[in-house]
């Protein structure tokens, strides 16, 4: 007969067992870690001299290197990729600013897929694919959400306040809020904060700092030990950030750890494009915004303790399209069927076994200013081995990875074939959406007022100098009345300032040394629309605002 005592130890060691087999059957935890402006070289890994990135560089080492990495030459076209799996120019992203860094609210992100998988989703730090409803993260499947708006800090899309590096003012879900430290420091402390609440279920965590991308503001400790190195003021702070950046991995590391997460957290490791200005790069040719290797290809780290061997290099090619797909297979969660078409192959297979026999491709990359894409416009075709360069100019990247060498005159039928797939190409990413405009929704419940600034404004005078003229691309979800707030610099004498949403179009008098004017609409029409404003001062040329805050009255 069994007692009492050796039936409940019996019963609490299969609980155990049972708890165990679930834990192991769970699927993994995500981070998707992806660093601002950081280049190839900015690694000890990969030779620099001078910085020391034991942190960064142990997410390799034990785990898997992608040596032939490639993403966008910028910002926002990389993330929407990154995010969605396709082409940026589907997504409504063409460039990084004046609002050709929205993306389309219909698209399906990574965190919606993985929300829908009963994952818990957060971001932390950059997005850069739109400020407003519908394109703000927490419309796009992230639950958590503490970010900088626009392309950075110190961008036109801080409040009109101003922000900085330290004790920057964010938006939480949201909401403003200012929190107090170092931006990098607060955006791993949040997503650590983030890992320890979600760590009984699966977790995606998007940690997206804005270090290294400028301003350059970091503590001076830092910064001193690069100074005293020799090195110029610029490549001292960019270091200096990046100091902070690998100390701050080393606490994410030991938080995993700590939490009993490590062994089945699937960590990657990444940044956006290639180093600015001029530093170290691996003596690759180019720099952030070029397509050559020297704006391409970045480091790409894998580290997943549970299922991918330490220290192994992959040598095959691969893009920001593919970590989308390689989520998804690695997660095992299935896409549901979708008219998106998705471009990027899953990597997973790969880190299985990094000797497994995988098909050549053909990757294309392309970024200029503008509102739409332009044929052979700073553009690339990649093979394995092969690219191709605005069309004319061809590389043999295995003998010649520094790309000093055309050989388009000597291989007259591989351009041609490499031609004919670019233009197959920009024809099918362009027919997606046609260059369509994302559009800013006005009078809505989930944001009301709107604070319209010129990181989004559009038009061929629109800028960030101070006599830029523009306009915003809007939606009006209700109509009615309406009153927008004109915020600008004190005025140097008194003038007129006038703004229309659409056909509605209201003036008033603006006094001198005023820093703002609120104007009254009334009868604003439902629909597709634009928000124009001005101030004329005299005989002066007229300016536009830096900010139009928008709300609807009813």
């Amino acid at each position: 007969m069994i007692s009492r005592r050796t039936f409940l130890a019996a019963g609490g060691a299969a609980a155990a067992c049972e708890a165990l087999a679930a834990k192991r059957q769970r699927r993994p935890n995500v981070i998707l870690f992806v660093s601002d402006d950081q280049g190839f070289g900015d690694l000890s890994r990969h030779g620099n001299a001078v910085l020391r990135t034991p942190n960064l560089d142990r997410i390799a080492q034990e785990g898997a290197e992608f040596t032939q990495f490639h993403v966008n030459p910028v910002c926002s076209p990389t993330r929407a990729s990154l995010l969605t799996g396709r082409y940026y120019y589907r997504t409504g992203v063409v460039d990084t600013y004046l609002g050709r860094s929205m993306m389309f609210n219909d698209e399906v992100t990574i965190a919606e897929v993985l929300q829908k998988a009963g994952y818990q989703t957060g971001i932390f730090g950059k997005w850069h694919l739109g400020d407003h409803y519908p394109l703000r993260p927490m419309e796009q499947g992230f639950a958590e959400v503490l970010v900088h708006e626009g392309g950075g800090i110190g961008q036109p899309s801080d409040p009109p306040d101003g922000n900085s590096y330290f004790n920057p003012k964010l938006m939480h879900n949201g909401k403003p809020e200012q929190r107090e430290g170092y931006c990098t420091d607060v955006f791993f402390n949040a997503a650590m904060e983030f890992i320890s609440q979600n760590k009984d279920r699966p977790f995606f965590t998007y940690l997206a700092t804005n270090a290294p991308h400028v301003p350059l503001q970091v503590d001076e400790s830092y910064v001193a030990p690069f100074r005293e190195k020799g090195l110029d003021e610029t490549t001292a702070k960019t270091y200096g950030m990046l100091a902070n950046l690998d100390e701050n991995t080393g606490r994410l590391l030991a938080h995993l750890k700590k939490e009993g997460l490590e062994e089945n957290t699937f960590l990657i490791f990444m940044s956006d494009n290639g180093p600015t200005p001029a530093r170290f790069n691996c003596g690759m040719r180019g720099l952030k915004g070029s397509v050559y290797e020297g704006g391409l290809r970045v480091p790409f780290f894998v580290r997943w303790p549970s299922a991918v061997r330490p220290g192994v290099k992959i040598d095959r090619l691969a893009a920001h399209i593919d970590v989308f797909p390689t989520l998804l297979e690695a997660c095992g969660v299935e896409l549901a069927s979708s008219e998106h078409k998705i471009d990027g192959t899953s990597l997973y297979p790969l880190l299985q076994r990094p000797d497994a026999m995988w098909r050549d491709r053909t990757i294309y990359f392309q970024w200029h200013r503008g509102e739409r894409g332009e044929l052979y416009n700073n553009c690339a075709a990649r093979t394995q081995r092969y690219k191709l360069v605005d069309g004319k100019e061809l590389y043999d990247l295995q003998e010649d990875p520094a790309e000093s060498r055309n050989l388009a005159a000597e291989q007259p039928d591989r351009v041609r074939q490499m031609r004919a797939g670019y233009e197959a190409w920009f024809r099918d990413v362009a027919a997606t959406r046609n260059f369509d405009v994302p559009r800013i929704y006005l009078g809505t419940k989930f944001e009301n007022p709107v604070l319209l600034t010129r990181q989004d404004w559009r038009g061929p005078h629109a800028s960030w100098e101070a006599g830029g003229q523009g306009y915003w691309e809007v939606d009006v979800r209700e109509g009615g009345a309406y009153e927008c707030t004109l915020l600008f610099p004190a005025l140097t004498e008194s003038g007129r300032a006038w703004v229309s949403v659409g056909v509605s179009r209201a003036e008033a008098n603006v006094a001198q040394g005023a820093k703002s004017v609120a104007v009254r609409l009334s009868g604003v029409a439902k629909g597709p629309s634009r928000v124009e404003a001005a101030v004329t001062l005299g005989e002066k040329p007229a300016f536009g605002p830096y900010y139009v805050e928008v709300t609807h009255r009813g």
